[in-house]
């Protein structure tokens, strides 16, 4: 193996983690909670979602919409009224995700505090030298 062919192995973050592509799109700082909110609340509208999930901006919820429903993860549907309605849902790739969202969901409830009182005995101890 040449030394190019070495380093874009040793470099490339798909080969060193195959599921990177997937936190990529998946635990984006806005994606979890838009797709959790459409699993666990079903169809809604832009506003509904923007209630629903405390300190995002319309613009940022607006692009990660979009992002999602370029993914195939969400569906947006218009309907031609007065005024007009758009509504966003879970697609089935999306539901796809639910046992994934179920276990991380699991792992908080049982590990959380654990994390918390290792950060707490670092902090404790002070920083490593």
């Amino acid at each position: 193996m040449s030394a190019v062919q070495t380093e874009s192995r040793t470099t490339d973050p798909e080969l060193a983690c195959p599921i990177s592509p997937v936190v990529d799109i998946v635990f984006s700082r806005w994606t979890t909670p838009i797709l959790w909110s459409l699993h666990a609340f079903g169809r809604q509208r832009f506003v509904e979602l923007e209630r629903r999930i405390a300190g995002i901006t319309p613009k940022v919820l607006t692009q990660r919409l979009r992002q999602l429903e370029r993914d195939g993860l969400v569906v947006r549907t218009y309907h031609p009224e007065v005024p007009p309605r758009v509504e966003y849902e879970i697609s089935e790739l999306g539901l796809s995700l639910a046992p994934l969202f179920a276990h991380l969901a699991e792992w908080a409830t049982d590990n959380l505090d654990h994390v918390e009182r290792a950060r707490e005995e670092y902090d404790a101890a002070g920083s490593p030298r």
